[in-house]
């Protein structure tokens, strides 16, 4: 794990990358969310681009999960992409006003960090990667690097390799997994971990 301009970088070739960021997650909800019971995960994304499928893939992968009052949006079967994202904000915040929301997004990067996840407080903009100007979404934003920037932003994420976006998909699932079932556990480590990023 890494700290660049308050966002956490963590490698998944790690073996223990998933407790990693699902305690920097913890941490990160017990310091600015203590209060909250209750939270909105918002997989952006779509499935007919394989670089764009890793917001689906962990909403699918989460929604068979039983988390409670954790309120997952965008899957495979009804994924959150450019078209219905405002509608879908409408619909969260009508259905879950104040909630914290967790906004997870595919993204681009330089090549060191291909395959990297990200971490960090406050919103992410969906498609900026692509030169898209959507609206700003997320109380704490998690993106995964799956394919380095450059030009023709559009075919970097249509040749995108599988393989990447499953063990992104697979690690940032299991980060959550781990959060929400574990972090009841871990009220001293938090602590300590939040100090040691914060420091």
């Amino acid at each position: 794990m890494s700290r660049r301009h308050s966002v956490y970088y963590f490698n998944t070739q790690e073996e223990d990358a998933f407790e990693q960021l699902g305690l920097a997650l913890s941490s990160m909800i017990s310091v600015y969310h203590r209060a909250c019971s209750e939270f909105v995960i918002l997989c952006i994304g779509t499935d007919r681009v394989t670089g764009d499928s890793l917001g689906p893939l962990i909403g699918y992968k989460l929604s068979r999960i039983n988390l409670d009052r954790i309120y997952v949006y965008g899957t495979l079967d009804c994924p959150v992409h450019a078209q219905n994202l405002d509608e879908t904000l409408a619909i969260i915040h009508e259905e879950h006003p104040n909630i914290p929301i967790i906004a997870i997004d595919a993204s681009l990067g330089n090549k060191k960090h291909l395959g990297y996840i990200t971490l960090g407080k406050g919103p992410l903009l969906p498609g900026a990667g692509v030169n898209k100007d959507l609206t700003a979404v997320g109380d704490i934003c998690i993106t995964g690097i799956v394919n380095t920037s450059g030009l023709l932003e559009h075919m970097l994420l249509q040749t995108t390799r599988l393989s990447t976006v499953m063990n992104l998909a697979d690690c940032i699932a299991k980060a959550i997994h781990f959060a929400y079932f574990d972090r009841p556990k871990m009220t001293g480590r938090i602590g300590t971990f939040f100090h040691s990023l914060t420091s």
